[in-house]
């Protein structure tokens, strides 16, 4: 693998923090540019923009109906008119003649750059600005000035206020004729009762530019997270012993890189959990012969012996007994941990296994509980089954046998059943339930007969329960005991 690999033409690296910056400079600039456009749109020259667009319409609309309103009243009525108009709207509006006289509105005291606005002449020499008489134009030789503007806008500090003013012709009281009078807005902030600055076009620009960022963003995210998430999946599944997991590793960044770390690792534990267990295996079958003469030869010795030796000779054989009994552990755990992937799984009765396990290790009623729906059916290979069942069943005996009966149930769901053993022992210390099903684990410092056996029964358990397509796992119950689940897949009853 290593050779073909380094064979394989080199691909270009693009490191993921290098992506990542360069994804979100792309966005910060579309974004930046969006917003410049939109900001150029709304203030295209600074606060006169408040007199453009939207917020013109709406400001000159405003003051063609107080004008109106005013132009249809006599000058005693308007203070009344702007008050009105400003309760209805919420935001102040006053009214100021050419020289800088409040004629309506609450009062204000106007700041010296506002009342220079609101007191631009027409022409120099022009009176106080009402313009030259009926029927008569300008001075001749007099020198033009600019024409006062109709609109403006203002920004004064101490306090911090936004200012508008609109020219408004309505007729003088004295006089027949025009009367330039200015209505001001007045405004602690640019949003003015949405007269200024609407904020629903920002609200959809803002909202616009959300959605636009979560679209930009989601295919890199999403590629990183789902990379993430299936390296995350995969270590899980090496960690539990399921070393046949493989990560698509065709990312050309970090992590590509790691994922074809995680696969060779895969590899390596693999050949080395196998070739590991091949060659308990093979250990194992080669003790069988040799263990088996010396029994026979013990039996002869036994029967032809000097009458003397008989308890030498029976210390012997049960040494020899014991290590035969290690060697067959050692084939099942073996043969548990080589059973083919591909191991022919049928539906199996799980309460007649049940039953058949409690006889086999001779358990009368008081001694086990059986709480298994008899229709009740798993996926498994029956062989594998039984002996994991044995397995738990011998060991809860062995450990907790005189606290209580050993209780076998069972609970099926849509996905899976969790068959649970069950005793009423003192359980294990919580740091080492993840352990027990460890080969060789003893939860004992020493490894004396007379404490159980060998280490193996649990192993030997999770290897059947994985080759049958499931999982175990152990927790202690309560208020003491040890409750050991066996997760498999349901199957339906085979047809009678």
């Amino acid at each position: 693998m290593t050779a073909s690999a380094s064979a394989s033409p080199a691909r270009l690296r693009f490191p993921l923090l290098a992506r990542i910056l360069v994804w979100l400079g792309l966005n910060l600039a579309l974004l930046a540019g969006v917003l410049f456009f939109v900001f150029q749109a709304q203030f295209q020259l600074g606060l006169d923009t408040l007199l453009a667009g939207r917020a013109g319409d709406r400001i000159q609309a405003l003051s063609e109906v107080i004008s109106g309103a005013l132009r249809n009243q006599p000058a005693s009525a308007w203070d009344e008119i702007v008050q009105n108009f400003s309760a209805a709207y919420k935001v102040p509006l006053a009214l100021f003649s050419h020289d800088g006289t409040q004629l309506a509105g609450p009062p204000v005291s106007l700041p010296p750059e506002v009342l220079a606005r609101v007191m631009e002449r027409r022409g120099p020499g022009e009176g106080l600005g009402r313009g030259p008489p009926p029927g008569r134009g300008p001075r001749r030789g007099a020198v033009e000035a600019e024409p006062v503007r109709t609109r403006f806008s203002l920004h004064t500090s101490d306090p911090s206020r936004y200012w508008v003013g609109v020219r408004l012709p309505l007729p003088d009281p004295d006089v027949n004729r025009p009367w330039p009078v200015t209505l001001l807005i007045i405004s602690d902030s640019l949003h003015a009762g949405g007269l200024f600055l609407d904020l629903r076009p920002w609200l959809f620009v803002a909202l616009g530019a959300l959605v636009f960022t979560v679209l930009f963003w989601l295919p890199l995210v999403r590629g990183v997270t789902r990379s993430l998430s299936q390296l995350t999946h995969a270590t899980e599944q090496i960690a539990g012993g399921h070393f046949e997991v493989r990560v698509n590793s065709r990312r050309a960044d970090e992590l590509g890189r790691l994922a074809q770390s995680v696969n060779r690792m895969a590899d390596r534990l693999a050949g080395f959990v196998h070739g590991q267990k091949r060659f308990l295996g093979d250990i194992a079958h080669e003790l069988c012969s040799p263990l088996a003469r010396m029994q026979m030869a013990v039996g002869i010795l036994e029967q032809q012996g000097d009458p003397r030796l008989k308890a030498s000779l029976e210390d012997l054989r049960e040494e020899v007994e014991h290590m035969s009994s290690l060697v067959n552990e050692l084939l099942l755990f073996s043969k548990a941990g080589l059973a083919p992937k591909t191991v022919a799984l049928e539906p199996v009765p799980l309460a007649a296994v049940a039953r058949r396990v409690l006889e086999r290790e001779n358990l009368g009623p008081g001694q086990a509980e059986i709480q298994i729906a008899e229709d009740l059916h798993v996926l498994a290979q029956p062989e594998l089954l039984t002996r994991a069942l044995a397995n738990l069943v011998r060991n809860a005996v062995r450990y907790a046998g005189p606290a209580g009966p050993v209780r076998l149930h069972a609970v099926a769901g849509p996905e899976e059943v969790r068959v649970v053993v069950a005793d009423r022992g003192p359980g294990v210390p919580a740091s080492e339930l993840e352990k027990i099903f460890d080969p060789f684990y003893r939860g004992e410092p020493s490894r004396s007969r007379e404490t159980g056996g060998i280490g193996l029964g649990l192993a030997i358990v999770k290897s059947c329960v994985e080759a049958c397509g499931g999982g175990v796992s152990a927790a202690n119950a309560q208020p003491t005991g040890l409750e050991v689940t066996l997760r498999l897949k349901p199957a339906p009853a085979p047809p009678a």
